[in-house]
């Protein structure tokens, strides 16, 4: 249910101000029109990373007044991705907090109180110019070949013309007065400084459309304030909407916060990161089975670098490194084998019993193998997992591994040629040994407390009664016994399987 501010609340949040808590307080504002895709997410990663450092607040607000586009289920989504990495907010739509509501939609009225004052202290002005006559205009600039920006018509309207007419009841868009001949500069964390001639680039924009919902920029630039951000993480095609959002903090009063604007990501042809390049979105990684410490990982490391040539780093390791200082100023890349890899050695040290958890979890869900809640399920879990941390890049390769273990595919592949220096070099010797030693019960269970030295000396008597050793008996030994020429270990491949 939204709750929207009433025009009490927005008036106590205006004379209340700027919230100030002593530490960094910064903020991701997604809008919910999709999904979460990676370039959003190491955005709410840098900035998570940076208030985690510092003991500040991570605020998360929905800028949600495109209507048409946004909802609620885009939302949720994108609040579920979040979760999922870990990127916890203080402040937000579920978290609550002192500078709620959280969605833009619903805070409407401050909008639209501050808009007046900036109205009434002269750096606003109501514009009645119908959208016949602004296109009207567009295209005479064009012609003449200067850029298309408002002429000012209504700028220096008489007072009374204007109380006339919305005594009438004339719709009308509420326009910012842009100081003429001003040159506005930020020093920018990662770009350093960087300026605009107002005067000749920006014309009077609009902060209130005529049905009184306000544009993208003034929502932005009153949360910023009154919410207290001390320092703006975004990317860098934001950057042109600094000079307005700047301007109007300005001309209500507020310090501009610092402002950091990373580059883009890159697919790996270096043109922007879209779905043509494979997974983009969060979801879509968390459901091929890649861990929130290996996205969190690699997306760090897209743009960012601790000064050496580490690779791997746990979330704790990158909240005490992390500096907006080492954010670099050219675009990253995204490589997916590169993502697979950092997964990888996640994986690789990750404790056994949370990886079996992990791996149980998705094998029971593919229907692959029942678990039945006894220790020789936990068992035969935690074997999986050191079977699969070994041969996996992400948890939804053990499905594959699994399944080729259970296969045994040896009628098909003692008849291959791959096969045939093998079959013909003794094979049926071995593969009588190993069959004669298993219903012996001589061949190592799997239960054992030490299977490895215990598989170490079985295949030391299956060479001494075969007269083989080295690769002439490891091979034939493992066609037998997993119908496959190639794979992991053959002792730690059935170990799991008894």
């Amino acid at each position: 249910r939204r709750l929207a501010l009433s025009p009490r609340q927005a008036a106590a949040l205006v004379a209340a101000g700027p919230v100030s808590d002593g530490g960094p307080r910064v903020r991701f504002a997604p809008s919910p029109t999709g999904t979460l895709h990676v370039g959003g997410a190491r955005t709410a990663l840098f900035n998570w990373l940076l208030a985690r450092q510092q003991d500040g607040k991570f605020i998360v607000r929905v800028e949600d007044t495109d209507t048409a586009r946004s909802t609620r289920a885009s939302e949720d989504s994108m609040l579920a991705d979040l979760k999922w990495l870990g990127l916890d907010a203080d402040e937000g739509p579920h978290a609550g907090g002192e500078c709620g509501p959280y969605r833009q939609s619903e805070r409407g009225e401050l909008y639209t109180k501050l808009a007046t004052q900036l109205i009434a202290s002269g750096a606003a002005y109501p514009c009645f110019c119908t959208e016949e006559e602004l296109e009207a205009k567009r295209q005479l600039a064009e012609a003449k070949g200067e850029d298309p920006k408002y002429d000012g018509t209504w700028r220096g309207a008489d007072p009374v013309l204007v109380a006339s007419k919305i005594a009438a009841g004339e719709t009308y868009t509420v326009r910012f007065k842009v100081p003429p001949a001003t040159f506005f500069e930020i020093d920018d964390v990662v770009r350093g400084r960087v300026g605009w001639d107002v005067g000749a680039t920006v014309g009077d924009f609009i902060l209130l459309r005529s049905t009184g919902v306000p544009v993208y920029n003034f929502c932005v630039a009153v949360d910023d304030a009154l919410m207290g951000v001390t320092t703006v993480v975004r990317a860098e095609e934001h950057l042109t909407n600094t000079v307005r959002q700047g301007l109007i903090l300005q001309a209500l009063g507020y310090a501009l916060p610092r402002y950091a604007h990373l580059s883009l990501v890159l697919g790996e042809d270096r043109s922007k990161l879209s779905k043509r390049h494979g997974a983009t979105s969060v979801d879509q990684f968390r459901r091929e089975g890649f861990l929130p410490v290996g996205m969190i990982n690699y997306l760090t490391t897209l743009g960012w670098n601790d000064g050496t040539d580490k690779e791997i780093f746990t979330v704790e390791e990158l909240v005490d490194l992390f500096s907006l200082e080492r954010i670099t100023k050219s675009p990253a890349v995204f490589d997916m084998t590169k993502l697979r890899w950092v997964n990888a050695q996640h994986i690789r040290i990750m404790p056994r019993p949370e990886l079996a958890a992990l791996l149980r979890g998705y094998l029971v869900q593919e229907s692959l193998v029942v678990d039945d809640g006894s220790a020789a399920a936990r068992a035969f879990f935690l074997q999986v997992a050191e079977l699969a941390a070994e041969r996996v890049e992400v948890v939804n390769d053990i499905a594959q591994v699994v399944e080729q273990v259970l296969s045994y595919e040896l009628a098909s592949t003692v008849v291959s040629a791959d096969a045939s220096a093998v079959v013909s070099d003794g094979f049926g010797e071995v593969a009588a040994a190993v069959t004669a030693s298993y219903e012996a019960g001589q061949m190592p269970t799997g239960v054992e407390e030490d299977f490895a030295g215990a598989w170490k000396a079985w295949t030391k008597v299956i060479g001494d009664a075969t007269g083989r050793k080295g690769k002439k008996l490891f091979m034939p030994i493992r066609l037998a016994l997993t119908g496959s020429l190639a794979g992991a270990d053959v002792g730690a491949t059935l170990q799991p399987f008894p």
